[in-house]
């Protein structure tokens, strides 16, 4: 597959290196053009172009991975999908669900194929907790209780995430989607969304927390904490099922070793039977889900994350905004 990517910071090299064998860059672009020179010297035979809109438009393109801050992600990703072209946008997609909404009409039109970068999806811990709890070994599912955070960096409140006109949202719209996606994956809708989000430490106009409580139409309950308040970096997402519960820990790097752990109750109660698996070395997330977005393609199927997940997420950041401001 010939690609374009459109943003060549550090999220734009991660989907270079994502690629396959059978795949190759044919342009990279960023505003800096430095930035796209230097993407473009990493894959042999591909050009830098400041001009995203036509490189969306070149006919030796077939994808588009749209790797912009926020404010891009949506106009990037719709002139792609008008052009005939299938996308992979980084999350959130949108600053908001109201710029996200004509994003499925179009590619419904177009019949492209739409994934949101939800990688968290693809990491082998989550894999193989979605493969134990679709196996119904949890027994019915309760509830589910995440945690996700990092600490900043000096001048982390000057940064474009910082910036609302930007961005759109602060720690709720970058790791908190991750981690209403991973909820709603394997919770179902949220009927009911409460939350705060608030701004403790960094001298800036967007939350450094957000507090999510939200409930499926079966009262099963998500209650979710996305912070850059956490000193030490930490990911956390249990998965509690009557007969059972999972937990995924760790991305690696800062966050230290991924891992799942998966606790089954015994019929006399007690402490539980544990299995544990630990997944050390390089992030495998991102190749996988760019295979994914491939089979989609070549299959003719719908993305396992896609625009209604990535439009279902903001729609609940949106809401806990909502609660906030009152």
């Amino acid at each position: 597959m010939r690609v374009a990517i459109v943003g060549c910071g550090l999220i734009g090299r991660k989907r270079l290196q994502a690629l396959g064998r059978e795949d190759r860059m044919v342009v990279a672009v960023d505003a800096a053009r430095e930035r796209a020179e230097a993407l473009a010297g990493e894959s042999p035979g591909s050009e830098a172009a400041e001009d995203w809109r036509a490189a969306v438009e070149r006919t030796d393109v077939d994808a588009v991975l749209v790797a912009t801050t926020n404010e891009w992600l949506a106009p990037v990703t719709l002139a792609a999908i008008r052009a005939g072209k299938h996308v992979l946008v980084e999350k959130p997609g949108a600053r908001s669900s109201a710029e996200l909404e004509p994003l499925l009409s179009a590619a419904a039109k177009a019949g492209v194929c739409v994934q949101a970068g939800f990688n968290h999806r693809y990491h082998p811990a989550v894999q193989k907790a979605r493969e134990i709890f679709d196996s119904g070994a949890l027994g019915s599912p309760m509830f589910v209780r995440g945690r996700y955070g990092h600490g900043g960096r000096l001048g982390y409140e000057r940064e474009w995430r910082a910036q609302p006109e930007i961005s759109g949202g602060g720690e709720l719209l970058d790791q908190g989607v991750h981690l209403i996606d991973l909820a709603a994956w394997f919770l179902g809708r949220f009927v009911q969304i409460h939350g705060f989000s608030h701004t403790y430490f960094w001298n800036m106009r967007v939350e450094d927390n957000g507090f999510l409580l939200l409930r499926t139409a079966a009262d099963q309950v998500a209650f979710l904490h996305a912070s850059c308040t956490e000193w030490k970096n930490l990911f956390s997402f249990e998965i509690y099922g009557r007969r059972g519960k999972l937990h995924i820990e760790g991305l690696g790097g800062s966050y230290g070793v991924e891992r799942l752990s998966y606790y089954r109750m015994l019929p006399e109660m007690g402490p539980p039977e544990t299995t544990s698996w630990e997944y050390p070395g390089a992030d495998v997330s991102w190749r996988r889900e760019f295979e994914a977005f491939r089979e989609c393609i070549g299959q003719g199927k719908a993305p396992m994350a896609g625009l209604p997940e990535a439009l279902a997420a903001l729609q609940i950041v949106e809401k806990v905004y909502q609660e906030s401001a009152k």
